[in-house]
Order: structure tokens, then C-alpha cells, then sequence
């Protein structure tokens, strides 16, 4: 819901305004936030403050993405991308594990504190980073209107239109995210109720799982100069959903392990290649407005996909549910790599944006 209430006009937003002070300002604003959220102890109070938490994180993505894409070099961004995850999969490991030790040693609003801290050191961190935005979107005087809305999404849908290529290699691989999400959102039921494994061997699932990102995230940081992005984009969504497709298959927890640690090993790739070809492929004056109507099509499409599986292991079995849901995925992930081949051949994949007075072309 947050999403779908803030993409629709944050990319209008962020590509008229000051990128740098735009994520230092969202970053204040969502450790403000989870501050207030330790003083609460009504649960609709909590939803709301929630809400806008996911709401700044949902214009703070597309806002850091495009202001990277000022920042970096077009021959750095992949490796960039590479060591932005290795830096984020660290994040999925040493996060909850400091959260454990401070509800060990101090009470549960620590917690709190410590996370409103870490938002407020990134916001400082980030004032010491460069301004990179154009003159144009430093004036914080744009009135944002329904014509300009009108006018932006008209914009998208053109740039859509006459850049197919883009379109569908981005619209594949967001939905192979969109199916990951939405079998993701029975993985526990599947664990419990199809595996009969514990909460003991589920938490080590998790941990293999969070292993898997560490280790495949350090592998592509190491050697990213080695690899070309296309290649990543074309090969690494197709070992995830092989990752997830061996999940679903699996009687044991040996196979399930098997599967997870394939899958999060090679996101880490997968996620550098996309990222470095939307940085690559979409004209950074309308990057924000871009992702967020794709984002925006994407979280529709979530909550669609995320209701039918759930229905559908409801009526019928989870197993069969997941499974249906990844061989989706992997059907999904063999277009998209065909659609990368047939992109390499014609030169999509190794072109890169040219802007000039306004236009942009690929």
C-alpha cells in the first residue's frame, strides 16, 4: 500500500529536486520515525508510522539509484553495484544478529535507538558526498501538478514504446522478482507444513540462505571485472529461479539448504547485471519517474501474484502452489536470457545512453 501511494507521483518528484539532499532528507525522516515508533504502544499508531517508513524507502530507492548513476563512472557502476551488494548482504547478516545482542543485554527500545542512529550517521556521511544534481533540479520552487503527472507518465510510456528493448528485459526480470516475492511468501508454510522440519533446521535455512548472499556477494565484487554485465543479467536470474525450482522439488532439508544457498549466492549477479544495465539503458534525467511507475506496476502485479498463490495453496497443496509458482519463474528466466542473447546481437546490451538538448537516445 505504501508503495502504490507514492509511486505514482515520486518520480515527478525526484527528478525535479535535489538528489543528495533529497535521500539525506529521507534518511532523517525514517530515523525520526522508527524513533517515535519506540514511544508507541498502540498497534494502528505503529501501522501508521510504518506506512510512512515504506513510503520514504519507496521514493529514498529510485532517489539513491539515480543519484549513484550521477556520481559513479559508467565503466565503475558495475563494480559498484557488485560491492553494493556485498555491503547490503553483510547488512542481512550482521543486522539481525546485533539486534539479538542488544534484546539479550537491554530492553527492547535499544533496538530502536540503535536503528534510528544508523539512519541519522547515513544522512551525516552523505552530506560530505558531492552535489551532482543538474541546475534545473535544484529549485525546490516545481509545484507539482496533475498536468505535470499527466505529462510525466506520458513520457514514461513513450520512452517504453520506442525503447522495447529496455522495456522488456526490465518488465522480464521484475517479474521474475514479482514470482520470488510472491513464493517467498509461503517459504515458512512450505518449511512447516510440507518439509516437517523444525524451527531449529528452519533458522539454519535462513542462515544458509544468508551465507549464500555473503559468499556469492564477495565472489562478485572480487571478480566483476572479469564478467560483463550482460552475461550476469542473461545467467544469473536463471541459477535463482534453478535455486528456487530445486526448493520446491526438495523432500530434505539437504535439498532445501541446496536450493537456498544457490538462489542467494547468485542474486548477488543477478542484481549487479540488472542494476548495471538500467544505469546504462535509461536517460538519467527521467530515471526516477521510470522506476517508479515500474515500480508501482511491480507492486500491483506482487499483491495480484501473492493473492493467487496463496489462494491456490489454500484450495489445493503447497507444494504444488510453489512449484507452480518457480517453474513460472525459471520459464520466466529462460525468455529473459533469450531476450539478452537476441539484445547482445543487436548491440542492446552494449550501447550505452546519449542526452543531448533533452532527448535521449540508445
Amino acid at each position: 500500500m505504501a508503495s502504490l501511494s507514492t509511486n505514482f507521483w515520486a518520480g515527478t518528484l525526484i527528478d525535479r529536486w535535489n538528489h543528495k539532499y533529497m535521500i539525506i532528507f529521507l534518511d532523517l525522516i525514517r530515523g525520526a520515525s522508527i524513533l517515535i515508533l519506540a514511544f508507541l504502544t498502540e498497534l494502528p499508531a505503529i501501522y501508521v508510522i510504518v506506512f510512512f517508513v515504506n513510503m520514504a524507502s519507496a521514493v529514498f530507492e529510485p532517489s539513491s539509484l539515480t543519484y549513484a548513476t550521477m556520481l559513479i563512472p559508467k565503466d565503475d557502476r558495475q563494480k559498484f553495484q557488485a560491492w553494493k551488494s556485498f555491503v547490503m548482504s553483510g547488512g542481512f547478516l550482521i543486522g539481525p544478529g546485533a539486534a539479538g545482542l542488544i534484546l539479550l543485554f537491554w530492553p527492547p527500545e535499544a533496538a530502536f535507538y540503535v536503528n534510528a542512529g544508523t539512519f541519522l550517521v547515513s544522512g551525516l556521511l552523505m552530506l560530505l558526498l558531492p552535489d551532482v544534481s543538474v541546475k534545473e533540479n535544484d529549485s525546490a520552487e516545481h509545484r507539482l501538478t496533475f498536468r505535470m503527472f499527466h505529462e510525466d507518465w506520458r513520457e514514461v510510456i513513450h520512452f517504453s514504446r520506442h525503447v522495447p528493448g529496455v522495456f522488456f528485459i526490465y518488465g522480464w526480470f521484475q517479474f521474475m522478482m514479482v514470482m520470488a516475492a510472491a513464493v517467498d511468501s509461503l517459504e515458512a508454510v512450505f518449511a512447516k507444513d510440507v518439509l516437517h522440519i523444525s524451527d531449529a533446521a528452519y533458522g539454519m535455512l535462513v542462515s544458509v540462505a544468508g551465507v549464500g548472499i555473503a559468499v556469492g556477494s564477495l565472489c562478485n565484487a572480487g571478480y566483476t571485472h572479469k564478467w560483463k554485465a550482460s552475461s550476469l543479467l542473461s545467467t544469473g536470474p536463471l541459477f535463482v529461479s534453478a535455486g528456487y525450482l530445486l526448493y520446491a522439488c526438495s523432500t530434505t532439508v539437504v535439498g532445501a539448504a541446496s536450493g537456498f544457498f544457490i538462489l542467494s549466492f547468485s542474486l548477488a549477479f543477478a542484481n549487479t547485471g540488472f542494476y548495471t544495465f538500467y544505469q546504462n539503458h535509461v536517460p538519467v534525467r527521467m530515471m526516477g519517474r521510470i522506476a517508479s511507475v515500474y515500480s508501482m506496476m511491480e507492486a500491483v502485479l506482487i499483491i495480484m501474484m501473492t493473492v493467487f498463490i496463496s489462494i491456490a495453496a489454500e484450495w489445493g497443496s503447497v507444494r504444488l502452489a510453489v512449484l507452480t509458482g518457480t517453474i513460472i519463474m525459471f520459464s520466466g528466466a529462460v525468455v529473459l536470457r533469450r531476450i539478452c542473447i537476441r539484445g547482445a546481437g543487436s548491440n542492446l546490451l552494449n550501447e550505452e545512453i546519449k542526452e543531448e538538448e533533452g532527448s535521449c537516445t540508445i
